[in-house]
């Protein structure tokens, strides 16, 4: 008889980084948000110090998105990044103090009628989002409002520091979905009228993905949302939260639904969608461009010339890759 898999025994350095990450949590948590933030910047700043490659990764970025742009400008963008990845820490660490009698202290709604709108429809909402601002206050205040939702999430390797991370994020009563595993049960969520959370801006592999210009350059884009939206009817609603630092406080930004094709070619339609969905994300990325991720590697693929073209599958299976160039 074959004995199920056992999980092995966390590691020693599993458990070291699990300790830094709950005393971090832990110490920033237990002070003034104020105060909460203004270390979580300072981080920030320390760790893009010790790790220059975050830097260059971020600069070359730049370079490539705004060539129009002064070195100096573009090191004041990148600057304004780290800074966003420190307030992100500060307000993270703050989760367990929030709740529905004081998130509105911390976060506002504008063109919440948007999203209203799309749940009214009873089709389920993709709630289109990517790696802007404060993003995971996003969906944990969007909870606290009273419109708990199910997060796409990509599990951390450190299973401990993991389960730590999903205790936080689940704590306003959204739901987790992990993308290794649970990528059908999105389907049957969205049937029941419900929302689904998605950053849908970051890189993934060519057999995975579909190149769609983003700032000029091709970018290997998941057609997830796309194929997500054509199976089930879902309403895509970009959805984001960027610091309003005039008011102290974010706002989470609702913009209407993004126009969808729909035809009898299941392959022309995802392919375009995710091409109108990508050109979505960029024009707030431009909006905001000193509030989202430069430091990560988004053009890290590029396509090959001497590759034929492989089309979207029009078959059952939604999940299902294609390798396609818009």
């Amino acid at each position: 008889m074959e004995r199920a898999p056992v999980n092995p025994s966390p590691t020693v350095r599993q458990r070291a980084e699990a300790a830094l990450v709950a005393g971090l949590l832990g110490g920033l948590g237990r002070l003034p948000r104020r105060w909460a933030l203004c270390g979580g910047m300072l981080l920030a700043r320390l760790l893009a110090c010790v790790l220059p490659r975050l830097w260059r990764v971020g600069a070359d970025n730049l370079a490539l998105a705004f060539p129009e742009l002064s070195e100096r400008e573009r090191r004041q963008l990148l600057r304004g990044c780290i800074t966003n990845l420190g307030r992100l820490l500060g307000e993270f660490s703050q989760f367990p103090k929030l709740h529905p009698g004081n998130v509105h202290e911390v976060v506002e709604y504008e063109g919440f009628e948007h999203f209203a709108a799309a749940q009214a429809q009873g089709r389920g909402v993709i709630f289109f989002t990517g790696h802007l601002g404060a993003w995971e206050l996003s969906a944990f205040a969007h909870a606290l409002y009273g419109h708990p939702l199910n997060i796409l999430v990509r599990p951390i390797d450190n299973p401990l520091v993991d389960h730590l991370i999903t205790r936080w994020r689940t704590a306003s009563g959204n739901r987790l979905l992990s993308k290794h595993r649970d990528l059908r049960g999105l389907v049957v969520r969205l049937r029941r009228g419900e929302t689904v959370g998605i950053l849908a801006d970051v890189h993934v592999q060519p057999q995975h993905g579909i190149f769609c210009p983003f700032f000029g350059r091709p970018a290997c884009t998941s057609p997830l949302v796309a194929r997500l939206a054509r199976r089930t009817g879902a309403v895509v609603v970009p959805g984001y939260l960027v610091w309003d630092a005039r008011r102290g406080r974010h706002r989470l930004v609702f913009e209407p639904p993004v126009p969808l094709v729909r035809t009898a070619d299941e392959a022309f339609d995802i392919r375009e969608n995710t091409l109108r969905l990508t050109r979505c994300w960029e024009a707030v990325v431009r909006r905001y461009p000193d509030q989202w991720l430069w430091i990560h590697r988004r053009w890290k693929s590029q396509p090959q010339p001497d590759l034929a073209p492989v089309t979207v599958p029009n078959g059952s299976n939604l999940l299902s890759p294609g390798n396609n160039q818009c």
